[in-house]
Formats: C-alpha cells, structure tokens, sequence
C-alpha cells in the first residue's frame, strides 16, 4: 500500500510526497503489460494475439513506463485530492524523486488550489461608485445615453463595466499559485516564440523592436496572467454569494439560437463551458444593476 505525506505551502499551494511500494509497482506493471499487448501487433501475428515473449521484445521500456506511471498515479492522485478535500485547479506538476527498477518509487506532486477570495463590501463599492461619478458619465440600465460624443449605449455600457470590475479587483485580496503562474508564463513565452517565428523574427529582434528586456515581459506577462485569473475568481465568488446560477433553460435557449445541427451538437457536448459563460454573464448583469 502506498504512503504519502502532505505539506501545504503558501499561497493555496500543497506538495505531496508519495511512496509506492515495489510490490505495487509490479502488479500494475502486470496489468499495463497485458494491456499493450492486446493493442499490439506485429507481422505474423494479429492484434492481441502476439506471443508473451515477442511482446516482451517489441513493446518499448520506455513507453511501458509512462503507461504505468499514468495508471498508477491517476488513481492515487484522485483518492489523496478525495481523502484531504483539496481543490486543485489545475494539472499537478509530477517530479519523480527515485524511480530505479526493482526498487520503491518516490514521486513529489505539487498542485495548486482554488485561492481565497476576499471581496470586501462589493455592493457598498459599487453603490460609492455610482453616487461618485458625475451623473451624465454613468449609464444606467434602460436609460438612453446622450453624450456629446454620441457614445453608444454599448460602449457606455462596457466603460462603467470596466469602471466597476477595476475597483472591485483593487480591493479584493487574492493569492494565485505560483505554479499557475509559472505554468501560464511558460505557455505564454512558447505561443511568443512560435510567433515571432512564423514571421522570421527572433526573440531578441522582437524585444528589441517593443523597447522590452525579457524580464520586463515576463513581469508584463505574469501581471497579465494574475490580473486574468483575479477578475475569473473574483466573479465565481460573487456569483457563489448571490447564489447566481444557470439553469436548463438559459442553455436549452443558447443551443437553440444554434442554427448548424453540427454546430450545436458540438456545443451540446461542451454545455459546461457554456454554462460558465452565461454564469459569468448573469454575474456581470448583477453588478450592472446594483
């Protein structure tokens, strides 16, 4: 049986010290075995039916040992997250301490949870909001906008929006992982260099071009990214507070607005995502109306 050890770490951040013992290791090893064997096939043979021994010689090692340890962690990965109740957010970095063959395997896992949210009073910050601005600034709901510049009601709606979620994200209090932060720059700095790739630039011609050090972007970017994930949990938070929620309807009249039936049953298998997004909506409606 396997043993672990957990450490929570700042910043809604947990590290795992996992031991799986030898004896463990071999009879998933007999299971995954069995498994690529059946999917296996090789002239002379049909798939499944490739002898043990040939088996042996034709699945690679290496192959074989990243099926195994993909079987055996996402099992005990689920059962320590349901045992200690942890919220991870996203995919857990892996790190395998000791791995030899014929010994016990040492595996550290880091994960990062959902952070906490402080909001502080929202609904008295937007109530400030509104009796601060001047009158002929603000929209209102249902009110026709007539400003000298001839500024839409959309755009008017959109600028007090964006007045409204940048005081909220000045005073709430967040922590984000720092593994998610590390995660998301990565990501970005490699979508950054394919980019500048496709149009035949460096990365250095690239920085030197925006007047940027790399640290400077990076510091660009890891704000980008902070502020990105604030403004997403800041909403979910509220929209957990005021018990905001999607019900059937709202996706059933989403889906029907789908005229493509390809289209919509795409849509119909991704109906979470959906679901997120009316979530969000409806929350941005609140504060709007508040």
């Amino acid at each position: 049986m396997y043993s672990y050890s957990l450490k929570k770490l700042p910043k809604k951040t947990a590290e795992i010290l996992l031991t799986i013992p030898k004896v463990d290791i071999e009879k998933e090893r007999v299971s995954v075995f069995e498994k690529l064997q059946k999917e296996l096939s090789i002239e002379g043979f049909r798939k499944g039916k490739v002898p043990k021994d040939l088996a042996e010689k034709h699945i690679n090692k290496e192959t074989m040992y990243q099926e195994l340890l993909k079987s055996l962690l996402s099992r005990i990965y689920e059962e320590i997250i349901k045992k200690e109740n942890l919220q991870p957010i996203t995919s857990p970095k892996i790190e395998l301490t000791k791995a030899k063959e014929g010994d016990d395997w040492e595996i550290k896992i880091t994960l990062a949870e959902k952070p906490i949210i402080e909001l502080g009073d929202y609904k008295e910050t937007i109530k400030k909001l509104k009796l601060n601005q001047k009158k002929d600034e603000i929209w209102v709901p249902g009110k026709k906008q007539e400003k000298k510049n001839q500024q839409s009601e959309a755009e008017a709606r959109q600028k007090y929006l964006n007045t409204v979620l940048a005081r909220l994200l000045n005073e709430a209090k967040f922590e984000l992982s720092d593994l998610i932060l590390e995660e998301e720059l990565d990501k970005r700095l490699t979508q950054l260099v394919d980019d500048v790739r496709k149009i035949g630039l460096t990365v250095e011609s690239y920085l030197k071009s925006k007047n940027l050090t790399i640290d400077q972007l990076k510091l660009r970017f890891r704000k980008e990214i902070e502020d990105t994930y604030k403004l997403e949990f800041t909403l979910m938070e509220i929209a957990d507070k005021e018990r905001i929620s999607v019900e059937k309807e709202d996706i059933d009249k989403l889906l029907s607005g789908i005229s493509n039936e390809k289209e919509r049953k795409v849509a119909e298998q991704n109906a979470y995502y959906y679901a997120s997004i009316l979530r969000k909506q409806k929350t941005l409606d609140f504060l709007l109306a508040l």
